[in-house]
Protein backbone atom coordinates (compact mmCIF):
# COMPACT_ATOMS: atom_id res chain seq x y z
CA UNK A 1 0.00 0.00 0.00
CA UNK A 2 1.63 3.44 -0.78
CA UNK A 3 0.71 7.04 1.01
CA UNK A 4 0.37 10.41 -0.49
CA UNK A 5 0.05 13.49 0.80
CA UNK A 6 -0.11 16.64 -1.30
CA UNK A 7 1.32 20.25 -0.87
CA UNK A 8 0.67 23.25 -3.04
CA UNK A 9 1.57 21.46 -6.40
CA UNK A 10 3.77 18.82 -5.41
CA UNK A 11 2.67 15.27 -4.40
CA UNK A 12 4.90 13.54 -1.94
CA UNK A 13 5.00 9.72 -2.14
CA UNK A 14 5.98 7.28 0.43
CA UNK A 15 5.62 3.78 -1.20
CA UNK A 16 5.02 2.20 1.93
CA UNK A 17 4.15 2.40 5.68
CA UNK A 18 7.99 1.62 6.97
CA UNK A 19 9.05 4.94 4.99
CA UNK A 20 5.91 6.62 5.80
CA UNK A 21 7.10 5.96 9.34
CA UNK A 22 10.69 7.01 8.71
CA UNK A 23 10.00 10.13 6.62
CA UNK A 24 7.67 11.45 9.52
CA UNK A 25 9.78 11.05 12.23
CA UNK A 26 12.19 14.42 13.53
CA UNK A 27 15.12 15.64 11.95
CA UNK A 28 17.52 13.46 13.64
CA UNK A 29 21.97 12.84 12.20
CA UNK A 30 21.39 9.53 12.51
CA UNK A 31 18.30 8.99 10.17
CA UNK A 32 20.31 11.14 7.66
CA UNK A 33 23.20 9.09 7.85
CA UNK A 34 20.97 5.76 7.18
CA UNK A 35 19.22 7.36 4.48
CA UNK A 36 15.88 7.65 6.26
CA UNK A 37 14.65 10.91 6.47
CA UNK A 38 12.90 13.55 4.76
CA UNK A 39 14.74 15.65 2.14
CA UNK A 40 13.26 18.76 3.61
CA UNK A 41 10.86 19.85 6.10
CA UNK A 42 8.09 20.47 3.71
CA UNK A 43 8.03 16.37 2.80
CA UNK A 44 8.39 15.56 6.75
CA UNK A 45 4.98 17.37 7.07
CA UNK A 46 3.90 15.80 3.86
CA UNK A 47 4.68 11.98 5.44
CA UNK A 48 3.06 13.34 8.98
CA UNK A 49 -0.26 14.62 7.01
CA UNK A 50 -0.27 11.38 5.16
CA UNK A 51 0.40 9.41 8.63
CA UNK A 52 -2.73 11.31 10.40
CA UNK A 53 -4.90 9.72 7.28
CA UNK A 54 -3.88 6.27 7.89
CA UNK A 55 -6.30 3.81 9.79
CA UNK A 56 -5.44 1.92 12.65
CA UNK A 57 -5.87 -1.26 11.53
CA UNK A 58 -3.52 -0.77 8.63
CA UNK A 59 -0.50 -1.19 11.50
CA UNK A 60 -2.13 -4.98 11.91
CA UNK A 61 -2.57 -5.36 8.00
CA UNK A 62 0.72 -3.94 6.93
CA UNK A 63 3.77 -4.80 9.52
CA UNK A 64 6.45 -2.67 9.04
CA UNK A 65 9.01 -5.79 9.38
CA UNK A 66 7.40 -9.19 7.54
CA UNK A 67 5.73 -11.40 9.92
CA UNK A 68 7.57 -14.76 8.31
CA UNK A 69 11.02 -12.52 8.66
CA UNK A 70 10.73 -11.50 12.21
CA UNK A 71 10.05 -13.36 15.19
CA UNK A 72 9.44 -10.02 17.40
CA UNK A 73 6.78 -9.13 14.71
CA UNK A 74 5.24 -12.48 15.17
CA UNK A 75 5.03 -12.06 18.98
CA UNK A 76 3.45 -8.68 18.61
CA UNK A 77 0.82 -9.47 16.52
CA UNK A 78 0.41 -12.75 17.76
CA UNK A 79 -0.65 -10.92 21.68
CA UNK A 80 -2.22 -8.30 20.15
CA UNK A 81 -5.54 -7.63 22.15
CA UNK A 82 -8.11 -7.48 19.65
CA UNK A 83 -10.82 -6.74 22.41
CA UNK A 84 -8.58 -4.21 23.88
CA UNK A 85 -8.16 -2.50 20.06
CA UNK A 86 -11.80 -2.64 19.61
CA UNK A 87 -12.35 0.55 21.39
CA UNK A 88 -10.09 2.67 19.04
CA UNK A 89 -10.73 0.16 15.45
CA UNK A 90 -11.98 2.70 13.27
CA UNK A 91 -9.58 5.82 14.47
CA UNK A 92 -6.90 6.83 12.24
CA UNK A 93 -3.78 7.79 13.50
CA UNK A 94 -4.47 11.89 13.76
CA UNK A 95 -7.71 10.39 15.42
CA UNK A 96 -6.15 8.77 18.08
CA UNK A 97 -3.73 11.51 18.78
CA UNK A 98 -7.23 13.94 19.09
CA UNK A 99 -8.70 10.98 20.90
CA UNK A 100 -5.10 10.73 23.99
CA UNK A 101 -5.63 14.44 24.38
CA UNK A 102 -9.57 14.73 24.92
CA UNK A 103 -10.67 14.60 28.39
CA UNK A 104 -12.78 11.56 28.45
CA UNK A 105 -9.51 9.55 28.45
CA UNK A 106 -8.08 8.70 31.94
CA UNK A 107 -5.63 6.41 33.11
CA UNK A 108 -7.68 3.79 33.56
CA UNK A 109 -8.51 3.97 29.96
CA UNK A 110 -5.47 3.82 28.99
CA UNK A 111 -4.39 0.86 30.80
CA UNK A 112 -7.82 -1.04 29.27
CA UNK A 113 -6.65 -0.12 26.12
CA UNK A 114 -2.75 -0.80 26.29
CA UNK A 115 -3.03 -5.01 25.57
CA UNK A 116 -4.58 -3.05 21.90
CA UNK A 117 -1.79 -0.49 20.82
CA UNK A 118 1.33 -2.47 19.27
CA UNK A 119 4.07 -0.41 19.15
CA UNK A 120 3.89 0.80 15.28
CA UNK A 121 0.62 2.09 16.45
CA UNK A 122 2.31 4.31 19.41
CA UNK A 123 5.02 5.38 17.33
CA UNK A 124 3.34 6.90 14.90
CA UNK A 125 0.98 8.83 16.77
CA UNK A 126 3.88 10.22 19.03
CA UNK A 127 5.38 11.47 15.68
CA UNK A 128 2.35 13.55 15.21
CA UNK A 129 2.47 15.20 18.87
CA UNK A 130 4.34 17.72 20.00
CA UNK A 131 6.45 17.51 23.58
CA UNK A 132 3.30 19.37 25.26
CA UNK A 133 1.01 16.84 23.88
CA UNK A 134 3.42 13.93 24.83
CA UNK A 135 3.75 15.19 28.59
CA UNK A 136 -0.27 15.39 29.03
CA UNK A 137 -0.88 12.21 27.73
CA UNK A 138 2.02 10.74 29.83
CA UNK A 139 0.52 12.08 32.89
CA UNK A 140 -2.81 10.37 32.53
Amino acid sequence: MSFHHTIGRKTYRFNDLKTLLAKASPHRSGDILAGLAAESYEERVAAQMALADVPLKTFLNETVISYEEDEITRLIIDNHDNIAFNLIDSLTVGELRDWLLGDTVTGAVLKHLSPGIIPEMAAAVSKLMRNQDLVAVARK
